[in-house]
């Protein structure tokens, strides 16, 4: 790969990085004042809306909004502290949990989402 192409590259990557900063940066600034949610509590909330009956299993959680299980049992947990969320355990393999939306959790949701969409839509549609 030549100098040049690789220049690019990088160019491009740090161009990325940043974007996904100040994105990241301003939907954490407008859900906290607006929402009293983080960027990966919303992210938690949404792919609960999303999925069937309002539940996954943590492990699949975690991979879907980037995070280690770990860090998601700690998220999991103040979301569940704040009623938004319960754990439960999986019917078929009592080893899994399940991240559960609540209907506090679903409303919080519903109120964060235009929130969400319109910072999307003002730093993303350039």
């Amino acid at each position: 790969m030549s100098t040049v192409g690789a220049d690019d590259l990088v160019e491009q990557w740090r161009g990325l990085m940043a974007r996904h900063a100040a994105v990241s940066c301003a939907l954490g600034q407008e859900l906290g004042v607006r929402h009293g949610i983080g960027v990966h509590e919303f992210e938690v909330l949404d792919q609960l809306a999303a999925a069937e009956h309002g539940k996954r299993r943590i492990q699949e959680l975690s991979e879907a909004v980037s995070l280690s299980q770990s860090a998601l049992s700690r998220l999991v947990a103040r979301l569940e502290r704040e009623g938004l969320v319960e754990r439960c355990m999986c019917d078929l393999d009592r080893r899994g949990i399940y991240a559960v939306l609540t209907d506090a959790g679903r409303e919080r949701h519903e109120q964060a989402l235009p929130t969400q969409r319109a910072v999307l839509a003002r730093l993303l549609a350039s």
